[in-house]
């Protein structure tokens, strides 16, 4: 009896819809993926922008708070200008004790006014904030000079000791003082103090000439010298220390008038130069006016703490609430070229969380008033950062994208198309298929449909029927060779492997691994059985020498997948008469048998011992020991512990290798030693 199956007379499009539906549905999952993450970093961005630039404003704040900062706001306009001539800055003291060393070198170090000069030496000029504390320019600073000379009170002729030069230039007015040194007493450790005697320079000293009463200083030297090798009998420079209070008359005249404008407007416009000359020479020993000096800290200082894009305004707020600008910088300039046109407005238009400018406001108190900070940053760093992310996740998204449509294609050509073609097929045989009820088939049912799958499983279903007698009867012959096969397996995969890690020159050792490949073949292919194959082998026997022999072994072991193999040459040649193709497999069926079960990392040592008859090779591996009921058949074919060694081991490695010992006239045995298993092979000497 023929069965015909009713088959509909076109295939379905059934399947093919739900595969470019299920692709389509995935490109779009995709680009929405990509979409939601630049959205998510853009939010995430800004506020890690927001919050570093309320940490960057606290950073400023906090160095405007220290005296040094407060001397930039008294003194914004110091920020562009040169460090030389000097020019007094308005200091955040009411006043300097300049009797004091100690004090006016801790006050001018705070407020942070020294202008630093190439040698070393630093002055600092500056009035105080309160106009009432008498209106004077200070002068405060350190240099380096020689033992000082001191005048001698009543001596005409300033020129034989140390002196100090000092001239003011304001509102047309030119003062200069001339103040020779005049020690009072050593400071017990070799150091001298002396005052500074002012009086008018460019005029005769006489009798009758009285220092200037307001000009007031002081002269330090330490006694140790700068350089600690240097002798101090031998004149060598030491650290001295100025502190000089010159009167201002135009200054204290409009105060006397109740007219005096603090700090004067005029401040910038004045000129301070001090000099000290040394004994009997006309040339300056120091001149403030020199080259090469660098300006205190100002508020162009503050560009080095912003980010690029960042921009810091300072502006005075008066008495009466009312902000004046006062000072402005900003960061590097933003490049605001965008990756791509698309790129860039799919990121201006995702959402953002803030809908303003991004700023941040601070209030500064100071002696002379208050002063607002007003941080600002720009969005484009922003933008231009996520751009970045952008430009590396539309590659990543490009690539996804490419690879679901390569996919989809190669299943359209090469999977859709073949089931249409084999479900056309698959009709046409079952077609006059006969049905045998006795028969058992494969219940195919769950995959019965209307689409291609369905007609192909129907289709299956019929000629599984007809198979299965021709299957049962292969059945049989496939269990008979099966073990021939896995043995012909078993001896090509180890040179196999070796063969694929290396290449194929000519001087290459992968020709090694070729040989013992041809050599496996034609030892097993075409026998009844592998142990009858192995043991019906004729070997070439030659002398070897074992030593270089081992040398290879374990230099190419990496190349056969087994690591950490160590081998210590006996540095002379060790003969004995074997097979090297033999041996070699000998040697790496045992190496892949202490591979397997040797503890993770740990090295596999082998030892060569050489005696007057026979040579031994014994090769260690530390790990668990062999089960007491095995060490005693192991060797034996089909003998394999496969819960350890999975499921392609049959148990004929060791088998292969007491057969090629045996052979080539030696031995192979196996010990549990203290630390692991130990393997010996034992040759006859040559």
């Amino acid at each position: 009896m023929r069965m015909r199956l009713r088959l509909p007379g076109r295939v379905p499009f059934g399947l093919r819809v739900f595969f470019r539906g299920a692709f389509a549905l995935l490109a779009f999952a995709t680009l929405a993926l990509a979409v939601g993450v630049l959205q998510d970093e853009k939010r995430r961005s800004q506020r890690d922008y927001a919050e570093g630039l309320r940490k960057n404003q606290a950073q400023i704040a906090a160095r405007l708070r220290h005296p040094t900062g407060q001397l930039a706001l008294l003194n914004p306009s110091m920020a562009d200008r040169p460090a030389t001539p000097l020019r007094p800055l308005v200091l955040p003291f009411s006043a300097i004790d300049f009797d004091d060393r100690a004090k006016a070198q801790q006050a001018v170090e705070m407020a942070g006014c020294r202008v630093q000069y190439a040698d070393g030496a630093t002055l600092c000029a500056g009035v105080g904030s309160n106009p009432y504390a008498g209106a004077f320019v200070y002068l405060v600073g350190s240099l380096a000079v020689g033992d000082l000379v001191a005048h001698v009170p009543g001596e005409l002729d300033l020129t034989h000791a140390h002196r100090v030069r000092v001239d003011l230039e304001t509102r047309g007015e030119h003062y200069a003082w001339m103040a020779p040194f005049e020690a009072n007493a050593d400071d017990g450790q070799g150091g001298r103090r002396g005052r500074l005697t002012g009086f008018v320079a460019d005029q005769p000293i006489t009798p009758a000439s009285r220092p200037v009463r307001d000009f007031r200083g002081w002269l330090w030297q330490e006694g140790r010298c700068i350089d600690a090798a240097a002798s101090e009998t031998s004149g060598c420079a030491k650290r001295a220390y100025v502190s000089v209070r010159l009167p201002v008359e135009v200054f204290r005249d409009a105060l006397a008038q109740k007219r005096l404008v603090w700090p004067p407007p005029d401040l910038d416009a004045m000129r301070v130069r001090l000099r000290l000359y040394p004994p009997g020479s006309d040339a300056p020993l120091f001149d403030s006016d020199a080259a090469g000096a660098v300006a205190p800290f100002s508020l162009v200082d503050l560009r080095a703490l912003l980010l690029p894009g960042e921009a810091l305004r300072v502006r005075a707020i008066g008495p009466d609430g009312t902000a004046r600008e006062l000072f402005g910088v900003s960061g590097a300039i933003v490049d605001d070229a965008p990756i791509s046109p698309w790129l860039a407005q799919l990121i201006r238009r995702l959402p953002s969380e803030n809908a303003g400018p991004i700023e941040s406001r601070e209030i500064i108190v100071t002696p002379l008033g208050r002063y607002e900070l007003l941080l600002t940053g720009d969005e484009r760093s922003v933008n231009r950062g996520l751009a970045t992310v952008a430009t590396r996740l539309s590659w990543f998204v490009g690539a996804m994208l490419l690879a679901i449509g390569i996919t989809w294609l190669a299943i359209e050509l090469r999977i859709i198309r073949r089931i249409t073609l084999l479900t056309k097929r698959a009709a046409s045989v079952s077609t006059g298929m006969r049905a045998d009820g006795s028969l058992a088939s494969i219940d195919m049912t769950e995959l019965a449909g209307g689409d291609e799958l369905g007609v192909l499983a129907q289709g299956l279903q019929d000629l599984l029927r007809r198979v299965h007698e021709d299957m049962r009867r292969e059945q049989i012959r496939t269990t008979q060779e099966k073990d021939m096969w896995h043995a012909v397996g078993h001896e090509i995969v180890s040179p196999l492997q070796s063969l694929m890690a290396l290449h194929g020159a000519d001087d290459d050792p992968s020709r090694r691994y070729i040989s013992r490949m041809q050599q496996a073949v034609r030892v097993l292919y075409g026998q009844a059985s592998p142990s009858e194959a192995l043991e019906s082998t004729t070997l070439q026997l030659a002398v070897l020498d074992l030593n270089d022999f081992l040398v290879h072994v374990a230099r190419n072991a990496p190349h056969a997948g087994i690591e950490h193999v160590v081998y210590e040459s006996v540095g002379r040649p060790v003969q004995v008469r074997a097979e090297d193709y033999a041996l070699e497999d000998v040697v790496t069926h045992v190496l892949r048998n202490a591979d397997r079960y040797r503890s993770p990392g740990s090295p596999i040592a082998i030892r060569l011992d050489a005696g007057v008859a026979d040579v031994r090779v014994t090769i260690h591996n530390d790990g668990p020991l062999i089960d007491a009921a095995l060490i005693a058949s192991i060797f034996e074919y089909g003998v394999s512990d496969r819960a350890s060694a999975g499921e392609g081991q049959r148990g004929q490695g060791l088998f292969v290798a007491r057969t090629y010992m045996a052979k080539m006239g030696g031995t192979i045995a196996a010990a549990n030693v203290e630390d692991g298993v130990a393997f010996t092979l034992s040759l006859p000497a040559a």
